[in-house]
């Protein structure tokens, strides 16, 4: 989950920072792609945690 995590939050920031560089959004512009972006990654994120939690929980009981 870390590992994924951490791709998932990188490819938001990027593609945030490359769709306003490919439009010549400016900096603010930039940063609020990023942030909507990093918002929908903690969305598919929590959904990922509540499946592989289902399938595996991280108590001892079987």
């Amino acid at each position: 989950m870390i590992l994924v995590g951490a791709e998932v939050f990188g490819v938001a920031i990027a593609a945030g920072w490359a769709i306003a560089g490919l439009f010549e959004l400016g900096d603010y512009v930039g940063y609020a792609l990023m942030g909507l972006f990093s918002l929908l990654a903690l969305y598919f994120l929590t959904n990922l945690w509540r499946r592989c939690m289902a399938v595996e929980p991280l108590t001892g009981r079987a």
